[in-house]
């Protein structure tokens, strides 16, 4: 039996069984979540790490936990007991899909792995999201998001950068990216399964996937065999590539094509320099001298304030736009227009921020967002759905094997 209270969207109706924590596979199944599908977010007793971190509240409702469990629904299982693998291999009797984050080693010390899991259900899609291939002499290892960063040169890029010290990204993009292409996989493996009938087995890893969209920019002359140049595409790597300072503030100025580049000369009083100045020549020569051509911009940009540039500049078809602070982006006015923000009240937390579904579905309208489950908030019902009796689930509470929260109040969204 399958869960009917995330109706809608253009998945709906499907299955996943979540056995993920922290950033990279929430990220991937609440963006399944968020399209319809029913995900059942298998923690352990404590509950996933992320709910801990940060101004966590009553629940263990830290901030980045909030931000990637909506829409989903929480069993706890002790997944190292047999009870607790026995009910996880109930639940996926009638699953779509299973996504998992830790390492495949691990699964199959728990009897999860995919050989097992197929004897239950021989259609379902089993998708890994972990540190490195099982192909090469890292496949064992432990992976986070800082440790596939520096793997992948970003910190080297950093500098290259005009960083004065390597750094990672403000962000945990090797995580995201990750979940991100995690999503489009799982999606095309159930597409798969649709076409021919058959499950499988699918592994996405943080380090090649990070290190193709790191290489898609940088390996540059290098994708030549031999090389045509050194590595790194120069107008990432441009030290002048920033956020400019104008009179009152900062403006983030793209000057690309020769239009774009002609017209800003032109605004400037710099038109004869554009048609004598050999580095304007064209896309190679700018690309060979982009942080002087950078530079100059920086300049001029100084002499007139933020609002007077976007005035000049974008009717001439050069994209400016302000450079947010975190304070300013929560009152930006296009994501006013468009409902960005939005709040729901939580059962123990009051009412929290979340952010809207960055995709829009005409045909298959999505689904209201429901607050990230309470841990342990779904196990009975769930168990229930398993073909648990009352008394089963209330002994596996007895012992351990799963843990009951009750909601003390009726979860409301509001936009």
């Amino acid at each position: 039996m399958k869960d009917d209270s995330n109706q809608g969207g253009p998945l709906a109706g499907l299955r996943i069984i979540d056995i993920t924590e922290v950033v990279m596979g929430p990220s991937a199944t609440q963006m399944l979540a968020d399209l319809g599908a029913d995900v059942i977010k298998v923690e352990p007793p404590g509950g996933d790490m992320l709910r801990a971190t940060g101004p966590a509240g009553r629940a263990g409702a830290g901030p980045l936990f909030l931000n990637l469990n909506r829409n989903k629904r929480s069993i706890v299982l002790d997944l190292k007991r047999p009870e607790g693998k026995e009910a996880a291999l109930k639940l996926v009797r009638d699953a779509d899909a299973l996504v998992y984050n830790v390492r495949p080693q691990a699964m199959k010390r728990l009897g999860l792995d995919y050989e097992a899991v197929r004897q239950v259900n021989p259609r379902i899609v089993y998708v890994g999201t972990f540190g490195f291939s099982q192909r090469g002499r890292y496949a064992a290892l432990r992976a986070f998001d800082d440790l596939i960063q520096a793997a992948v040169a970003i910190p080297e890029a950093s500098t290259r950068a005009g960083s004065d010290v390597p750094r990672y990204a403000p962000l945990n993009l090797s995580d995201r990216a990750t979940g991100l292409y995690a999503f489009g996989v799982i999606c095309a493996a159930l597409l798969a399964r649709e076409r021919t009938g058959r499950g499988q087995a699918v592994d996405v890893p943080m380090f090649e996937t990070t290190a193709q969209m790191m290489l898609g920019d940088h390996l540059y002359g290098h994708t030549f065999v031999p090389p045509r140049g050194g590595f790194g595409y120069p107008r990432l790597l441009n030290p002048q590539r920033r956020p400019y300072a104008t009179q009152d503030g900062l403006v983030c100025l793209v000057v690309y094509t020769d239009q774009q580049w002609k017209a800003f000369m032109q605004a400037v009083g710099e038109a004869e320099r554009f048609e004598s100045d050999a580095r304007f020549a064209d896309g190679e020569s700018r690309t060979q001298h982009v942080e002087a051509l950078y530079e100059i911009v920086a300049g001029k940009l100084k002499t007139r304030t933020s609002q007077e540039w976007r005035e000049l500049l974008e009717p001439l078809g050069i994209p400016v736009l302000a450079a947010h602070t975190f304070e300013s982006l929560l009152d930006d006015p296009h994501l006013k227009d468009i409902g960005f923000f939005q709040q729901f009240e939580h059962p123990t937390e009051g009412v929290l921020r979340t952010m809207a579904v960055p995709s829009e579905w005409p045909q298959t309208p999505l689904p209201p967002l429901r607050p990230p489950p309470l841990l342990g908030e779904h196990s009975a019902q769930l168990l229930a759905e398993a073909g648990y009796s009352p008394q089963q689930i209330a002994d596996m509470v007895t012992t351990g094997v799963t843990q009951v929260t009750t909601v003390p109040r009726e979860m409301e969204v509001a936009a």
